[in-house]
C-alpha cells in the first residue's frame, strides 16, 4: 500500500508538534510538508528535541502548490486561516482541521461566536464535526474533517449517549472543566506573564467560552428535549491534561447503574474511550500521552443527581490523537495506527 503525503500547516504550536510526533510512527503516512510562518527554515527539533533523529522536512511557508503533492492537509492554524486553504482543496486532498473553521454548521453561527466573517461557507455542507467514536466511519463521505474542541471531546463522550437514550435531564447540566496551559496555545506564556501561570488556576471565558457553541450544537443534535447547561473552562498550573466534572440530574426511572451499565455499553468495543468502574476517581495523569478518554459515574449526595468525570489528554484525544483516530476511519487504516 503506498503511504499517503501529508502537509501540516501549523506546524510548531503545541498541537502541531504533538501531531508530528504521532505521525512519525503511522506506517500509513509519510511527513512531506511542514509549514509554518516565523519559524521558516528550522528544523522541527527546535521545538521538541525527540524529533531530532527523525528524518523530517525543514519547516517552509505554505503555498497552495503543495497540495499537488499530497493527499492530507493537516491544520492547526489560527481560526479563519483553515478557510482560505479550503478554497484551494484539489479531488484527491482531504483536510483534516484542529482548529475551529468547520466546527459550526452555520456561516452565522461561526461569525456570532468567533467574530469574523466564514471565509468558506460553500464548503461547511463539504465537511463533517467528526467525534470518531460517535460519527465512526462516516468521515469517508467528507473531504472536511472538523476535529472537536478538547473541552467539548471529554464533555460530549459522556453526554451524547446519555441524552440520546433520554436518561439525563437537559435542563441543568453544569460543567466545570480544567485544562493544562498548553490547550491556550505557545502565547499563553506571554498572555499570563503577570498571573503566576505555573502556581495559580485561572477561570476564564466565564459564561461564554467559544466551545459553548459546539457542545450546544452537537448535544441539540442528539435530543428533541430543550439543551440548557453552563459550562466554565479554567487554566491549570500543568502542562497538559483535561478534567471535566460533569453535574447531571437523572430523568425519571433512571439510576446510576443504568447510566454505568449503558455507557459500558456502548463503548464496550472502543479502543480509546474506557468506562471505569462506579465512583473511581479519575487524574489526568491517567491519560496524559495517550489517546483516552476515562469516564467515571458517581454517586453525589442527592438520589436525583450524579457527577461524571471524565479525563483526556487535551494535546492528544482532544488533538492530534483525535484527528488520527479520524483518518484511520476515513482511509481503512487500523484504529490504533499511529496511536499506539
Amino acid at each position: 500500500m503506498r503511504k499517503l503525503d501529508a502537509l501540516i500547516a501549523g506546524s510548531t504550536g503545541y498541537i502541531g508538534v504533538q501531531l508530528i510526533k504521532l505521525l512519525v510512527t503511522h506506517k500509513y503516512i509519510n511527513i512531506k510538508y511542514l509549514c509554518g510562518n516565523s519559524s521558516v527554515g528550522k528544523n522541527i527539533s527546535f521545538y521538541d528535541k525527540s524529533l531530532s533523529s527523525k528524518k523530517l522536512p525543514k519547516i517552509v511557508k505554505y503555498n497552495k502548490k503543495f497540495l499537488n503533492n499530497v493527499d492530507l492537509v493537516f491544520t492547526a492554524l489560527p481560526n479563519g486561516e483553515a478557510q482560505d486553504i479550503s478554497n484551494h482543496l484539489l479531488p484527491n486532498n482531504t483536510l483534516i482541521d484542529l482548529a475551529a473553521d468547520f466546527r459550526l454548521q452555520t456561516g452565522n453561527d461561526y461569525k456570532k461566536w468567533y467574530k469574523q466573517k466564514h471565509r468558506a461557507i460553500s464548503n461547511i455542507k463539504k465537511s463533517i464535526y467528526a467525534l470518531p467514536e460517535i460519527t465512526s466511519d462516516k468521515v469517508k463521505d467528507f473531504s472536511i474533517i472538523s476535529c472537536p474542541g478538547c473541552y467539548p471531546t471529554s464533555i460530549l463522550l459522556p453526554l451524547i449517549p446519555l441524552i440520546k437514550n433520554k436518561l439525563i435531564k437537559t435542563n441543568n447540566i453544569i460543567i466545570d472543566s480544567k485544562s493544562g496551559y498548553s490547550g491556550a496555545g505557545r502565547g499563553v506564556h506571554k498572555k499570563y506573564k503577570d498571573k503566576n501561570l505555573y502556581e495559580s488556576l485561572s477561570a476564564y471565558g466565564v459564561g461564554f467560552h467559544r466551545h459553548n457553541s459546539e457542545i450546544q450544537q452537537m448535544l441539540a443534535n442528539y435530543s428533541k428535549s430543550k439543551i440548557e447547561f453552563t459550562f466554565t473552562p479554567h487554566l491549570t498550573p500543568m502542562f497538559r491534561g483535561i478534567l471535566s466534572t460533569i453535574y447531571i440530574d437523572l430523568a425519571k426511572g433512571s439510576s446510576q447503574s443504568k447510566i454505568q451499565n449503558y455507557l459500558e455499553k456502548k463503548y464496550k468495543n472502543s479502543k480509546f474511550v474506557k468506562i471505569l468502574k462506579s465512583n473511581t476517581l479519575v487524574s489526568t495523569n491517567d491519560v496524559i500521552n495517550s489517546n483516552n478518554c476515562f469516564i467515571s459515574v458517581c454517586k453525589s449526595k442527592f438520589k436525583d443527581k450524579l457527577i461524571i468525570l471524565s479525563a483526556i489528554d487535551n494535546l492528544i484525544k482532544g488533538g492530534s490523537g483525535q484527528a488520527i483516530q479520524n483518518v484511520n476511519l476515513k482511509f481503512g487504516f487500523p484504529i490504533i495506527e499511529g496511536l499506539k
